[in-house]
């Protein structure tokens, strides 16, 4: 564990930085792609991105409920769409 813990001494402020931007990236990356797929539901999709992060589970069925916004409206029935909406 002590191993483990000294490598994070060599760590520099610019290294530590661009990892922090890249893991947001990820962890809200489903509020980008909602923005594109599900524009609707994308207020909530950025709210559950918060505690999803600390679940894969979560956060993939987070990233699928984002991709998969207009692929509901595209496929059913008219009449249930309507029923939907």
């Amino acid at each position: 564990m002590t191993e483990f813990l000294a490598q994070f001494q060599d760590v520099t402020g610019i290294q530590l930085a661009l990892v922090s931007v890249l893991v947001l990236v990820v962890w809200f990356l489903p509020v980008g792609l909602a923005l594109l797929f599900n524009r609707k539901q994308a207020k909530l999709i950025a709210i559950a991105c918060v505690p999803a992060g600390l679940s894969v589970f979560a956060w993939s069925a987070v990233l699928v409920w984002a991709v998969t916004g207009k692929a509901a409206e595209k496929y059913l029935p008219k009449k249930i769409a309507a029923k939907l909406s």
